[in-house]
């Protein structure tokens, strides 16, 4: 990873405080948005490989890292307006927005719900991107105690058992300076001395839930989309790939090595996609 030239900001309005992190070299608006239980330093290296051109901002949304932590508000439209409030701050009518994961399907939903906000999307092996039958809310139990980036929530009697832990996750193999980083800027110690994931229980149960009931991809969409398929990804069928082709009317899927956390394990043809994608659309 090169040399960070990044700062840490915050964004306070209505009864929310925002924490993101900013490259500001460039000029073009980008938002890098992270998947459920991650935060902004998970983009670190993307964001030092695109800064001269872009004015980067990649924020802990609500319930992650070091933003609020509500009671309750972790809908697609909750994070939504927090991005358009973010958005307006720095005084942009849009954005390019990449989005892992859970943020890939608000981020289809956001461009479906206002595309003028949106310049172009990177959707990075999007989580479930279609609704889900309810019976499905039956598996949840089994799904927070078994999904790996919900592992790290604790609690943990010391910070080293937490790092053990850690070290298992197949986002964290390697176990790199730049991950050990991650790790540590996701977590923190609670009140009664054990440590755990600044990711709090609120959002991970009102984020599923909204999943499972909302659909990110309903009508067509003309923005321009590069849909990142890591080869030992999520969406590795022609059936999941099968609503992106249809709904996204300007789409391009590349293929990337790595898993679901390819920007953490093989950041430099990552990196390289993304960068492609968007020169593509010109240099401003």
């Amino acid at each position: 990873m090169t040399q960070l030239k990044i700062q840490r900001r915050s964004l306070t309005f209505a009864d929310q405080h925002l924490s993101y992190l900013e490259w500001h070299q460039g000029q073009e608006p980008l938002l890098l948005l992270h998947g459920m239980a991650d935060h902004s330093l998970v983009w670190a290296d993307l964001g030092n490989f695109l800064q001269e051109r872009y004015h980067i901002l990649a924020p802990d949304l609500r319930g992650h890292g070091n933003s609020s932590k509500p009671a309750r508000g972790y809908r697609c439209r909750d994070i939504i307006a927090d991005l358009e409030a973010l958005m307006a701050a720095q005084g942009w009518s849009s954005a390019h927005v990449v989005g892992h994961s859970w943020s890939a399907k608000v981020a289809a939903f956001w461009a479906r719900q206002n595309p003028q906000a949106i310049r172009s999307l990177v959707l990075v092996d999007p989580f479930f991107i279609n609704t889900l039958p309810r019976w499905f809310k039956l598996t949840f139990p089994l799904l927070y105690r078994t999904l790996p980036f919900l592992k790290l929530l604790g609690p943990f009697e010391t910070y080293e058992q937490a790092e053990q832990q850690a070290r298992e996750l197949k986002q964290y193999r390697g176990w790199s300076a730049w991950q050990q980083a991650v790790f540590a800027e996701g977590m923190e110690q609670k009140s009664d001395g054990r440590w755990g994931s600044k990711f709090v229980i609120q959002a991970r149960d009102e984020i599923f839930a909204d999943v499972m009931e909302v659909a990110g991809l309903t009508t067509p969409i003309a923005i321009p989309t590069l849909f990142i398929q890591p080869e030992q990804g999520l969406n590795r069928m022609a059936w999941q790939l099968q609503p992106y082709k249809t709904y996204l009317q300007n789409l391009e899927i590349v293929q990337v090595p790595g898993h679901h956390w390819c920007f953490l394990v093989e950041p430099v043809a990552f990196n390289l996609a993304v960068a492609t994608f968007l020169d593509r659309l010109g240099r401003p």
